[in-house]
Formats: C-alpha cells, sequence, structure tokens
C-alpha cells in the first residue's frame, strides 16, 4: 500500500519533476559547462578553461554595465520599497470602496514590460511627452529625461515605481496581521501616527520587508526589458547599458554563447553577495512575532 502510494505521488509530482529537470536544472548545469568554452552555437564548443573568466574582468563594457546595474539597483529597490509601504499603508484605512482602490493601484503591475516600455517613451519624449507637456504648463523646464544621460538612468529608476503593485499586496498582508492590541497599547502611551508607524508597523512588518527588498534586489539586477526598448544600445553614452542587455547581446547577436554564460554566473555570485550583506545588515533590525 505505501508503495502504491509512493509510486502515485511520483506520477502526479512527474509534471513538475520533469519540468524542473527540463527547464532549470540542465539549463544551469549546461550554462556551467558552456562557461568554460568557446561557443558560439553554430559551432560545437571547445573547452578553453578560464578564459572567458579572464577576458570578462579585462573588460570595460562589462565593467560599465556592472555600474549602470549597481546604480540602478541602488536607487529602484529603496524608491520602490517606500512607495510600496506608503501605499499599503493608504489601502489598509478603512475607506469606502477600498477594493476597487486596492485592485486600481495593482492592475499597473499586470502590463506586459514592452508595452510598459513603449507606454513611457510617449511620457517621456522630450518634444510631445505627457510629463514635458505638463511641465510646460506650468511654465518650468523639463530636464532631456531620455537624451541626458544621468536623467535616463533616473527615468528608469521612477519606472520602477510603476512595478511596485505586487510588493504593495505584501505589505497589506502583513500590515493586517498587526495586533490592533499594540496600536492601542501605543495610543494609551500618547503616541501620534508617526510614533505608531515608527515603533509598531515597522518592525512588525519587518520580516516582510526584508523579503521584499532581497526580491527587489534580485530583480533589479535582472532588468532587460524596459531599458532594452526604451535605450536601444544602451543610449544615450552607454549609460542605460545594463547587465543583462550585454549578456543578451553577447549570446544572440555576438554568438558568443560561452562568454555569456560566463557572465550569467557572474551575475548569479554577484546576486548572491549581495543577498547574504542585504540579510546580514537586516538581522539585527528584523522582528519577529514569536521572538
Amino acid at each position: 500500500m505505501k508503495k502504491r502510494d509512493a509510486r502515485v505521488g511520483i506520477l502526479f509530482a512527474m509534471p513538475w519533476i520533469l519540468g524542473f529537470l527540463i527547464f532549470l536544472a540542465y539549463p544551469l548545469i549546461a550554462s556551467l559547462l558552456y562557461s568554460f568554452t568557446n561557443f558560439s552555437i553554430l559551432r560545437p564548443p571547445k573547452f578553453i578553461g578560464v578564459q572567458n573568466f579572464n577576458e570578462l574582468f579585462h573588460d570595460q563594457v562589462f565593467y560599465t554595465t556592472l555600474k549602470n546595474t549597481l546604480l540602478y539597483v541602488a536607487g529602484a529597490v529603496p524608491l520602490s520599497t517606500v512607495v510600496a509601504i506608503g501605499l499599503a499603508m493608504l489601502l489598509n484605512t478603512k475607506v469606502k470602496g477600498m477594493a476597487v482602490y486596492r485592485t486600481l493601484f495593482f492592475l499597473p503591475t499586470l502590463v506586459p514590460m514592452v508595452a510598459l516600455g513603449t507606454l513611457f517613451l510617449w511620457v517621456f519624449n522630450g518634444d510631445y511627452g505627457l510629463l514635458n507637456e505638463a511641465f510646460h504648463k506650468v511654465h518650468v523646464s523639463p530636464p532631456n529625461w531620455l537624451g541626458d544621460p544621468t536623467w535616463a538612468k533616473w527615468t528608469l529608476i521612477l519606472i520602477s515605481i510603476w512595478g511596485c503593485g505586487q510588493a504593495m499586496v505584501i505589505y497589506l498582508a502583513g500590515l493586517q496581521d498587526v495586533p490592533v492590541s499594540l496600536y492601542e497599547a501605543a495610543e494609551l502611551d500618547g503616541a501620534k501616527a508617526w510614533a505608531k508607524t515608527k515603533h509598531v508597523t515597522l518592525p512588525m512588518i519587518s520580516p516582510v520587508i526584508v523579503f521584499n527588498v532581497v526580491m527587489g534586489i534580485i530583480g533589479s539586477l535582472q532588468v532587460f526589458a524596459v531599458p532594452y526598448v526604451m535605450f536601444p544600445g544602451g543610449a544615450p553614452a552607454r549609460s542605460t547599458y545594463f547587465y543583462t542587455s550585454y549578456l543578451y547581446d553577447n549570446a544572440f547577436q555576438y554568438q558568443r554563447m560561452g562568454y555569456a554564460s560566463a557572465m550569467g554566473w557572474v551575475l548569479f555570485l554577484i546576486t548572491l553577495a549581495l543577498t547574504m550583506v542585504a540579510l546580514k545588515l537586516t538581522d539585527k533590525h528584523v522582528h519577529y512575532e514569536a521572538n
């Protein structure tokens, strides 16, 4: 009976197991092997040892894209976190029609990335963009969002706020788990709104904040579609040329799949390192209710 139940369980789990082996495990192992080869897709891979990694660490474009990506992470993750927490706190209030407001703020996350990039090309267009037109209405000279290297990067950071709806929903769930008794005790002690937020709300949802920050770091390091659509080739002056864009170009334009595989594993190590740093820095500031 136990063996039969085990076979049935494995049979039901087989679609997931096959999907994991074919679409995750095999590409993962293959990319590690290809990173030590000269592989152009059209020809069989040729083993070259660590030559790809040596070349990578002497590649100035690699450092440029890595710098752009880290600057984007440093700007997008904190900004998106603050906006998502603020929206979640607003949507946690008891207001008539709150379900509608929650749906409206979540809907932007469902827009495909390519469509999102095309949409914001119109919004930030220097000649007839909606945002610049609004600046002209109030007699303010707008910046060159798409043509200035500094503002181009900040444009993408501002666009990252558009997708904070997913994090907002998780924060909202965390806020609804905060015991009301803690707020009542804080009010009895004379705590105002900011004091309750600082000493009750944020500590109680700190595990959720850490989770979303880590996921935000991982997602921001892999930013690709929107900058690739809005700024082809990393224009202007490669200020928006991100790591994943350079990886994609090496793999599918320059047909250097071995070099791109090496880039992918370096990105994995960078992601792992930043995740560990984030967890270490926040370890003493995370409050678990069970503690």
